[in-house]
């Protein structure tokens, strides 16, 4: 362990715990949040929680632990994994459900970057080593299209794309309810879940979100919604429709409806990466991909459409 002591800056007064550590330290808001539950923060000689509020020109102590091992690479083949496209530049996988995009703490499954790995892919480009070639993600429960850098040129120029916004990212949700206007646009913010860890919320303190959506198909307990993200947030398509109260089919954690999850079929949200287009980073070309419900999906819309 080792400990470090600050003095509460000004600009900090009123904040979380979490989050004026967060800024102090460089840490992530878990890490900090992880260390306040093991005790390791005082304020003033006092212990306390992520979510107490700092007070300016207090004193902070805290007790670091240990850095851990860095993350690895583990190649490891991902079933179902599908390449539906490949060049010198980039390649373009369809993700199955329940694979992580990268190795992160406490995750122990399949990830994109260990399965490209195994396929005998060579990635190459700045950022650490367990993250190389990745410029966008996608949850754990959400199937479809990732793009992952090959060269360090494409990374460079991918991800500037996505942090301009000009990358077309197209989702379809099958979300409880009717949204109402069927057609509309969701400017919200978008921040940490003051409650529950790994969960976010709508907050005023939150990072800029904007999502656009369509009513692609009406029924009577559901609808299919044709989604374009214009940010990309942590979450934001789980997020921004639960605060409509209109969660997506089976996003237990963001409030669906349990028992229709069960009648579906569903054991995640029901969220899918379908259309993936931005211009290619050497050509200049505009490039554009698709990929097809998974089956558990189809099925879940299947028994919608039934009625």
């Amino acid at each position: 362990m080792t400990e470090r002591s600050i003095l509460v800056p000004e600009g900090l007064e009123g904040q979380r715990v979490d989050a004026a550590l967060s800024k102090l330290l460089g840490l992530s808001r878990t890490a900090a949040a992880d260390i306040c539950a093991d005790g390791g923060v005082q304020l003033d000689g006092r212990v306390v929680g992520k979510s107490d509020r700092v007070v300016a020109g207090a004193r902070i102590d805290v007790m670091l632990p240990e850095p851990k091992r860095p993350l690895e690479v583990v190649a490891d083949p991902v079933p179902g994994m599908r390449i539906v496209y490949d060049d010198d530049s980039f390649v373009v996988v369809d993700k199955p459900v329940g694979v992580a995009a990268h190795p992160a703490i406490g995750w122990t499954g399949p990830t994109v970057v260990g399965g490209l790995a195994a396929a005998g892919y060579r990635i190459a480009t700045s950022g650490a080593p367990e993250r190389q070639g990745i410029v966008q993600r996608l949850d754990v429960g959400t199937s479809g299209l990732m793009v992952v850098a090959k060269s360090e040129y494409a990374y460079s120029v991918l991800k500037r794309a996505f942090k301009e916004r000009t990358v077309e990212k197209t989702y379809h949700a099958l979300v409880q309810g009717l949204p109402d206007p069927v057609v509309g646009t969701i400017d919200a913010p978008i921040a940490r879940h003051p409650r529950h860890d790994g969960l976010y919320a709508v907050h005023s303190e939150g990072k800029h979100a904007i999502t656009h959506y369509e009513v692609i198909e009406a029924h009577r307990r559901a609808a299919l919604l044709e989604i374009h993200l214009e940010t990309g947030r942590t979450h934001q398509i789980r997020v921004h429709f639960s605060a409509l109260g209109r969660p997506c089919a089976g996003d237990l954690p963001y409030g669906a409806d349990p028992v229709l999850a069960k009648e579906l079929g569903l054991t995640r949200q029901w969220l899918h990466a379908l259309r993936l287009g931005f211009h290619h980073p050497e050509t200049g070309e505009w490039v554009e991909f698709e990929s097809e419900y998974p089956d558990d999906l189809q099925q879940a819309l299947d028994r919608i459409r039934e009625g």
